[in-house]
């Protein structure tokens, strides 16, 4: 696999980074990104590829399920450097399709941290659950899995919006949150709050 993606890089500087020393150079001084995007670690979800980002547009943390946990050092710390040093003018929290991490909030396992990951996306299944009526059949539950998906990222604003960088730059209208949706199906992204 290496292998692989040396030959990748040598397509890469090739066809891209050759083709753009100004922006490329422009790089090697600093990073001045507009955006933190937090997205999930699903490989079929790159978001610099979804939005047709360049290097050094997205300032991107990326997790399992697109979780925003509270109180979380880790976290803190990319949110703190985005908005007061990169000084960002939007974060985006991305979910999408065929969450697994999501299908996994229906599932005991046997892993000892994914479920406590999860925790922070429970209250989002809990929400849609409340609402709709047990699914019955698969096209049912394929729409549950969907509303919880969307569902969680509204509850990630929202735990966003706990962290005292965030609420200071969102009240001081210095960042705006914005939470979206992608759709493996259709290639889509869509703004969903």
């Amino acid at each position: 696999m290496i292998d692989k993606f040396l030959e990748g890089n040598k397509r890469f500087l090739e066809r891209d980074f050759v083709k753009a020393p100004e922006h490329y150079g422009s790089l090697v001084s600093g990073q001045h990104p507009t955006v933190l995007w937090i997205g999930c670690s699903d490989s079929r979800v790159d978001p610099e590829r979804i939005t047709g980002s360049r290097a050094g547009e997205l300032f991107v943390q990326r997790n399992i399920g697109n979780i925003v946990p509270v109180h979380d050092w880790n976290f803190a710390t990319v949110l703190e450097y985005a908005i007061n040093h990169l000084e960002v003018g939007d974060i985006v929290i991305c979910g999408h399709s065929d969450c697994g991490a999501i299908k996994g909030l229906d599932h005991e396992g046997k892993d000892a941290y994914i479920p406590l990951w999860l925790n922070n996306a429970r209250e989002a299944k809990r929400r849609v659950d409340d609402r709709i009526q047990m699914p019955k059949t698969p096209e049912e539950e394929k729409t549950r899995l969907r509303l919880i998906e969307i569902e969680n990222v509204g509850l990630q604003l929202e735990h966003l919006r706990t962290y005292p960088p965030v609420m200071a730059a969102e009240k001081g209208g210095r960042v705006r949150l914005h939470g979206l949706y992608f759709d493996l199906e259709t290639g889509e992204l869509k703004k969903m709050f």
